[in-house]
């Protein structure tokens, strides 16, 4: 191995020196600990400290970074105190994450790291959109993020470089080539010879250096930082080394050939380097000994710290609260001597869009076609003209890796809006919005300030891949708040409202509402808070809850059987639910009718008549009944589209109450 000390001066090559050689006798304690059986599991980087040490004291310390696994060299070069770490790794409440995640599924603002999910892909994404941020900002910054070898496999990766490329963000992909994705072979995985040739792909520089010297490491990320930030573009290099333990210790390593443990044994980074600063007569062997002890001994002061401190008491009102970020926007009534404008459902979007954009300069929109185009249903028409390309982003046909640079955006301080062009094209970004959106709060206490328009429904004859209601995926999911408005004057205070809460919120809008519905919609600035049903019309006789297009349904049989006294409560908000006003319309009639456009198993309305039968049984005079589309994708052919919809079984519906 051939070091190359090049400028650095002796001091950076100490601390090199340090901070290599910190994770590792970290390691080597935790290793002993858990064959003790004092700790429970451990993932390695035992061979591999020389890439994410090097790479980490390549960057400002105020360059986000994105870890995975066996990089603890990242999270001790950023200086985090070592007792606070264990605490983390024992699931101790004073760790990271309150004991609420496993090793290294964390992050920290102050210390500018962002928390892995174990989908590993999605990482990517989510440097893109901090190095927008930096971008969009003129600071001359980068972040880095990893990959191993086998997270090259997934979608997310090559959504995220192509999107950096076509950008021209300035970000570092790291890939920790160590030979195997758990058991699996790299000659498994890809065909390439060396993964860094896939860069020119996607119009980017690539490099494949020696991961196990530190020195080629340190100076190559430190020139490719350099390079990121005069030429705007990102860069991905390519660490060849080896994992000298298992994928966790429990995996064992009986899949690998012994002789590549002799091979790569001779090249340890830590080793290696310490002898090579030895031979050179930086350090003497004494003074390296009195590193070593140094470090031991805080190590020892940290595990005393760490097994010292209370297990977890779990509270349950504390678990409950930090789901979401605290929203502190006050609620604001639209002026009430101010005027009003007859506005269509989707000019109610538009305006609402705009208002927010004048508002909030931090406001980012991002979707397919929505720059000179102005989106598949024109709802940002115009819009580049008069707020810029900066914040009226096209961009390609990759939903996960805008959701994931969305994220990014957050945790720099900027809002997002991201449009899906129809809510069925959601599943493909699916796992960045319940894996990291919705938990990243919970997780570490980082806020997602992202909004996801969803073009959703039918009635419009598009066929299964374009009107699904895909409502009820989310409403399951903690962390996220969804909300599906029924007017414009709805439509555009809840949709502020939405931009304004630091939460992820997906919001529904209704396809064949956008150009059939019209309202009176005030003028300037107001919200609506979310989670607050409204009452649409009083009644006596039967009680319709619904939302979205079932609320149009449900006034226009009302205003056709003036024989029935019928209560209708439009949702607004699905999570989370009016649980009150909910309780106050069962309690009106007696007679509930749940009315959805989606499927009825596993629809919205089982959960809401769940909690009915539970909270309200004592003011019930008759079943709950549900009346939904049927359990079928949603066709093509008009005829087909009526019999499947919610509105053709409402009669039926209806009735069964009323002779009940």
């Amino acid at each position: 191995m051939q070091f190359n000390k090049a400028h650095l001066p002796h001091s950076t090559l100490i601390e090199l020196y340090k901070e290599i050689l910190r994770p590792r006798l970290i390691e080597e304690k935790m290793l002993i600990l858990l064959r003790q059986g004092r700790i429970s599991k451990w993932f390695s980087g035992i061979g591999q400290e020389a890439i994410a040490v090097g790479a980490t004291m390549a960057l400002d310390a105020d360059e986000y970074i994105l870890p995975l696994h066996r990089n603890l060299g990242v999270f001790t070069a950023r200086k985090m105190p070592f007792d606070k770490l264990f605490m983390q790794w024992q699931g101790k409440k004073e760790g990271y994450s309150k004991g609420r995640e496993r090793s290294f599924h964390f992050g920290s603002n102050a210390h500018h790291i962002c928390g892995m999910i174990s989908h590993l892909g999605p990482q990517l994404a989510i440097a893109d959109g901090i190095s927008l941020a930096h971008q969009l900002r003129k600071e001359n910054k980068v972040s880095l993020a990893f990959s191993g070898d086998g997270g090259t496999s997934e979608g997310e990766f090559h959504e995220a470089l192509n999107v950096a490329a076509v950008w021209g963000l300035p970000v570092i992909f790291v890939i920790e080539n160590n030979g195997y994705g758990l058991s699996t072979p790299v000659n498994e995985q890809y065909a390439c010879k060396q993964l860094a040739d896939r860069a020119i792909g996607y119009g980017m520089k690539g490099i494949t250096i020696d991961g196990n010297n530190i020195l080629e490491v340190y100076n190559t990320v430190s020139d490719a930082r350099q390079y990121c930030i005069k030429e705007q573009k990102p860069i991905l290099i390519e660490c060849m080394t080896f994992r000298m333990r298992g994928h966790e210790e429990a995996s064992g390593v009986k899949y690998v050939p012994k002789e590549l443990f002799e091979e790569w044994g001779k090249k340890d980074p830590v080793i290696n380097y310490e002898n090579y600063l030895i031979q050179e007569g930086i350090i003497s062997a004494q003074q390296s000994a009195e590193i070593h002890a140094e470090i031991k001994s805080e190590i020892e002061e940290g595990l005393a710290i760490g097994f010292a401190a209370e297990d977890v008491h779990p509270n349950t009102a504390e678990e409950l609260r930090d789901v979401f970020a605290p929203n502190t926007h006050p609620i604001v009534a639209p002026t009430a001597n101010g005027t009003s404008t007859e506005k269509k459902f989707i000019q109610a979007i538009s305006d609402g869009l705009d208002t927010c954009m004048s508002r909030y300069e931090n406001l980012i929109l991002m979707g397919q076609d929505i720059a000179e185009y102005g989106g598949a249903f024109k709802v940002t028409e115009g819009f580049i003209d008069k707020f810029g390309k900066e914040r009226v982003r096209n961009t390609p046909l990759c939903e996960s890796a805008i959701v994931g640079a969305a994220l990014g955006l957050s945790i720099k301080g900027f809002k997002s809006m991201m449009e899906m062009q129809f809510a069925d094209f959601v599943t493909v970004g699916f796992n960045q919005i319940v894996n990291n959106l919705a938990k990243i709060h919970y997780r570490w206490g980082q806020h997602a300030d992202v909004v996801i328009r969803m073009p959703t429904g039918g009635g419009v004859g598009a066929g299964p891949f374009h009107s699904q209601s895909n409502e009820a995926w989310f409403t399951h999911v903690p962390g996220l708040k969804v909300v599906y408005p029924s007017t414009p004057e709805d439509a555009k205070g809840l949709l502020i409202a939405s931009i304004e809460d630091p939460n992820p919120v997906i919001f529904f809008e209704h396809k064949a509402l956008y150009r059939s519905v019209s309202g009176k919609v005030p003028d300037g600035y107001y919200n609506i808070e979310i989670g607050k049903a409204r009452v649409v019309q009083n009644g006596a006789d039967i009680t319709l809850i619904t939302y979205g297009s079932g609320v149009h349904w449900a006034t226009e049989y009302a205003a056709a059987h003036p024989e029935l006294s019928l209560y209708i409560l439009d949702l607004r908000t699905l999570a989370p639910l009016d649980y009150d006003a909910i309780k106050t319309a069962v309690q009106q009639t007696g007679k509930v009718l749940l009315l959805h456009e989606d499927n009825l198993t596993g629809g919205i309305g089982g959960e809401i008549a769940a909690w009915i039968a539970e909270h309200c049984f004592e003011y019930l005079d008759a079943p709950i009944v549900r009346c939904a589309s049927l359990d079928t994708p949603i066709p093509f052919s008009v005829s087909l589209e009526q019999n499947f919809l919610a509105k053709n079984y409402l009669k039926e519906a209806v009735d069964k109450l009323a002779s009940y």
